[in-house]
């Protein structure tokens, strides 16, 4: 891409207030900027990037106007590192900051980093490839990225179910879903059937650490500034699947924990933070780790809007069950002391609890004055004579006493219980650090290879672990989406709690990995097998330049790249200021293989990568009558 600063010095080259020795006097340029100058204005529009970066248009009732954007060309101007493709400041620093400054000169703040306002396409499509991303600029080069976003068409459309594959003729609302193909902008195709109607998003992304588990793959200079771009891109259209009630629980581990723990409290807002959990996936720790053997990851919870989210508790486990040992004629129950203790349970902390309980051991009978003498009082005093109180007030005591109070003898006298019922049980809230077992990385390793029969995905999450995420999150008929598929855990889970609790939810996976043929798809399809029940379609956003990426990528002499260009020039789209001549001379030739390849790359136009949606009839796409008909149904239900 062009630097938008080379476009401004060459418009205003015949300006000779604003250079000397052929350099831009910036100070200058800034002065006649701030005075609206005509002569200015005019070098400026005449060139359409700019114009498009920091002109808006206006309208009255008479005319149209162009409106200049004073104060975003002079901080443009007066960046000293400014950034190829970007619009962000401070090239090498990372850090919080609000109306330009940093957090030690303001305190309201957001977090900035390169190439914030930029698109990262994120095309890796296998676990050991390294890219050099190319970045789209939103505001300064909407030429770039016009059309990235729109609606992609879909193909190699497939039903899978219990009984295997066969060919999809038709869509159901309540198909589960997995889709092959870059996650971002398959995020971007879904919006317009899924707005506003995904109750869980629950994503693994890459962690971006410096460990041998690092899956973020993308070789650039800004590692750190490429994830929080790659992340933030994908975010902002995620939130807009989500429902009002919708909930966000994103897998991150320490390296990159702060940075999106800011920046989804920026996109999310952070009164809409629920908490933050941590996940103990490896109980004896990361031995090779400096400092503290790392043993647990973490999970960070949004809410869409918080007034409206809800949490559902983990159910009733077989070992809290266990507890409730007593049985009378109402059912099974297990005792709990009714004097409080621990905190708030002082007499001066809440008096209006702290009274005398009367009881007639006789007739075994509570009441709250002493009619005879067979009474005896007992008070909320601890064994050290601390006035302490009760857990209910004497109304709610003397309501509930037939079923939920138990008085029994002790050496001293009396003591009073409540009976806490397996019927009144719903299950226990989830806490802030969940370490069962079966949470383990060795867990999922151990569930995927007894489906697929071999280790052939590293790091998958445990099944049990996103059940429970399932389980607090959601009901029977919710959507669910996943857009880093992965090994297909998420989908497994979901199955694996229909068929537990008898409920509809769907799953949506995106995953843009090769692997999601031979591993994500396989698992689920065998799943399912093993249920007996449930079925997915499966489909594909339908490769148009990114079909030259593979060929390109496969390519081992100059030859067959130069007859793959040859192809190229046939059927693919440019980058509108691509030189093609050059192809054409000995340079080309020359260049080691390797550059060769990414010169070709570079050629591309990303825009182009998938055929549009909208552009399914034009013959250069060669769409089926068939695919047309899926297309259509899928997108205009």
């Amino acid at each position: 891409m062009q630097n938008l600063m080379d476009n401004v010095i060459k418009a205003l080259k015949g300006d000779t207030r604003i250079f000397a020795d052929g350099k831009l006097l910036k100070n200058k340029l800034t002065e006649l900027a701030l005075k609206l100058d005509r002569e200015i204005l005019a070098c400026l529009l005449s060139d359409k990037k700019i114009k498009e970066t920091f002109f808006t248009e206006a309208e009255t009732k008479k005319d149209k106007l162009l409106v200049f954007d004073k104060d975003k060309f002079i901080g443009f101007v007066n960046n000293k590192q400014f950034l190829p493709d970007s619009f962000t400041s401070f090239k090498n620093r990372i850090g919080l900051m609000s109306g330009g400054e940093y957090l030690k000169e303001n305190d309201e703040v957001v977090l900035a980093w390169p190439y914030k306002d930029c698109v990262l396409e994120g095309g890796q499509d296998k676990e050991d490839q390294k890219r050099n991303e190319i970045f789209y600029n939103e505001v300064l080069a909407p030429d770039e990225i016009d059309r990235l976003f729109e609606e992609k068409a879909l193909t190699n459309f497939k039903r899978i179910d219990a009984k295997g594959e066969h060919k999809l003729d038709h869509f159901t609302d309540s198909d589960n879903l997995i889709i092959k193909g870059n996650n971002l902008l398959a995020l971007h195709s879904l919006k317009k059937k899924f707005r506003g109607k995904v109750k869980l998003i629950y994503i693994d992304p890459p962690y971006n650490t410096s460990s041998a588990a690092n899956t973020f793959a993308y070789n650039n200079s800004f590692n750190h500034s490429s994830w929080l771009t790659f992340m933030r891109n994908r975010m902002g259209v995620a939130k807009q699947l989500l429902a009002q009630n919708g909930i966000l629980a994103i897998a991150i581990d320490h390296c990159e924990l702060f940075y999106l723990g800011v920046m989804l409290d920026e996109l999310f807002g952070r009164e809409n933070r629920m908490g933050v959990i941590a996940v103990v996936h490896n109980p004896g720790g990361r031995q090779d780790d400096q400092f503290f053997p790392t043993a647990h990851e973490n999970m960070l919870f949004y809410a869409k809007d918080i007034s409206l989210a809800t949490l559902n508790t983990l159910g009733q486990s077989d070992e809290k069950l266990s507890e409730f040992k007593f049985t009378d004629d109402y059912g099974r129950y297990k005792l709990r002391g009714f004097r409080r203790s621990g905190n708030n349970s002082l007499k001066e902390e809440r008096p209006g609890l702290y009274y005398p309980i009367y009881y007639n051991p006789k007739q075994n009978k509570i009441a709250l004055e002493r009619s005879t003498i067979d009474y005896v009082e007992i008070l909320p005093n601890d064994e050290q004579g601390i006035q302490r109180c009760w857990r209910w007030g004497k109304e709610t005591l003397m309501e509930k006493e037939q079923k939920y109070i138990l008085v029994k003898k002790t050496k001293t006298g009396y003591d009073i219980f409540t009976k806490e019922r397996e019927c009144d049980y719903v299950g226990e809230k989830a806490k802030t650090i969940w370490d069962k077992p079966h949470y383990s990385g060795q867990s999922g390793t151990h569930e995927l290879k007894s489906v697929l029969g071999e280790k052939n995905f590293s790091y998958p999450k445990s099944p049990h672990l996103i059940i429970d995420v399932l389980k607090i999150t959601t009901s029977d008929n919710d959507i669910i989406l996943d857009f880093f598929g992965g090994s297909g855990t998420t989908a497994h889970a979901v199955l694996e709690l229909n068929r537990a609790d008898g409920g509809n939810r769907q799953f949506i996976l995106c995953e843009q990995m090769h692997y999601v043929e031979t591993v994500t798809k396989e698992r689920v399809k065998q799943v399912i097998k093993n249920n007996g029940n449930g079925s997915f379609a499966y489909l594909e956003l339908k490769e148009h330049n990114e079909s030259f990426v593979s060929d390109i990528k496969k390519a081992e002499t100059t030859k067959a790249l130069l007859s793959i260009y040859e192809k190229m020039k046939k059927e693919t789209f440019f980058r509108y200021e691509v030189d093609l001549s050059k192809f054409d001379s000995k340079d080309f030739a020359e260049l080691p293989l390797k550059e060769q390849k990414q010169v070709l790359l570079e050629c591309l136009d990303k825009n182009h990568l998938y055929v549009n949606y909208s552009e399914i009839d034009d013959t250069t796409y060669k769409v089926s009558s068939e695919d047309k008909k899926l297309n259509k149904e899928f997108y205009e239900f």
